[in-house]
């Protein structure tokens, strides 16, 4: 099993952070990483199940979302190589935000696991992505 790691802090409280990316269909906190997500099906982006393409590339699907615990899961059900569904399975992210108390910022972490021949490629695909998700996160919520 792979997996990856990564974690940032937000220069803003938690609420207003949960309250920028938990709909599923709605990455505008997310500018010069993903350039367009195109909503599939009818589900909103609060919905269980409801679905998602990221650049024309990453198929996902909303598997949790928890408002109290200010954290939503999904799935990558295609992709472009080492996450393409003949390459990579059981692929399920996390996101979950949490208050820093000291100075009400918040700390995110965006993990991942999943089952692959070649769990390095994956890692080396997804987490430089990760890490620019999150950079740009830190950018829109200064």
């Amino acid at each position: 099993m792979g997996a990856c790691y990564n974690s940032a802090v937000i220069n803003a409280p938690i609420d207003q952070v949960w309250s920028g990316i938990k709909d599923f269909h709605n990455l505008d906190w997310a500018a010069g990483v993903v350039e367009k997500c195109d909503k599939v099906g009818d589900k909103s982006g609060d919905q269980l199940g409801a679905q998602r393409i990221l650049n024309d590339a990453f198929h996902e699907t909303l598997l949790s979302i928890d408002d109290l615990d200010h954290s939503f899961s999904y799935s990558i059900d295609d992709g472009p190589g080492p996450v393409a569904a003949d390459a990579v399975s059981n692929f399920i992210a996390y996101v979950r935000l949490f208050t820093i108390t000291e100075n009400n910022t918040t700390f995110i972490e965006w993990r991942a696991k999943y089952e692959s021949a070649d769990n390095a490629a994956v890692g080396e695909l997804c987490n430089p992505i990760y890490q620019a998700l999150l950079s740009a996160m830190q950018k829109h919520f200064a």
